[in-house]
């Protein structure tokens, strides 16, 4: 099993000694997903978390009109899992599916938390990586959400993420930015024309 990828990316929010590292790699379990292929479903209570090796996850919940929110993706070199859901040993409101098919490094968080309390380091790790991605990162989303306009939160999206961009299917696009499919065809003809 091939863990080099997973620890590099570990080493960018905080060191990890050989030991912490050798405990952590024992967690570890690779796992394949086939596109459209859930993770996490709904109304399930979470245990487990996946580091993204290959291929694409999104978060997404279907209210009961049959509309879609999708709240976050999972590209290569991120840690995909239901955090509230998990951390509260509730069922969650939130499916992680599969967009592309996928390759990860499973692990179950009960044992990873456990982890935590053993190891300096890895709690280094657990704390830098939830304030990046689920505080810091989040809250200029949230605040763009409540005052940007769907084509100021378009373009920045492209603008953020090229790659993602590329990848992602309209109504992915389209439901992240809490609009309708149409209406974004409408902002990239805007974008395209030069418009707005």
């Amino acid at each position: 099993m091939d863990t080099e990828a997973f620890f590099k990316m570990i080493r960018t929010y905080s060191a990890i000694s050989d030991e912490a590292e050798r405990a952590w790699a024992s967690l570890l379990r690779p796992r394949q997903y086939r596109k459209d292929e859930s993770f996490v479903v709904a109304g399930e209570v979470p245990t487990r978390f996946a580091f993204v090796l290959e291929g694409l996850f999104f978060q997404h919940h279907v209210g009961p009109d049959g509309d879609m929110v999708i709240k976050y993706f999972f590209p290569e070199g991120r840690i995909a899992g239901s955090v509230s859901a998990t951390l509260m040993g509730k069922p969650g409101q939130f499916t992680i599916t599969a967009i592309e098919d996928c390759s990860v490094l499973e692990y179950e968080f009960a044992a990873f938390r456990s982890l935590t309390t053993r190891f300096p380091d890895i709690a280094a790790f657990y704390i830098h990586y939830m304030e990046r991605h689920w505080i810091i990162e989040k809250e200029p989303v949230e605040i763009a959400f409540r005052h940007d306009s769907a084509m100021k939160r378009y373009r920045d999206f492209i603008n953020s993420e090229p790659d993602l961009h590329r990848r992602l299917k309209q109504h992915h696009i389209a439901a992240w930015l809490g609009i309708t499919p149409e209406s974004l065809s409408r902002l990239r003809k805007a974008i395209a024309l030069g418009v707005g």
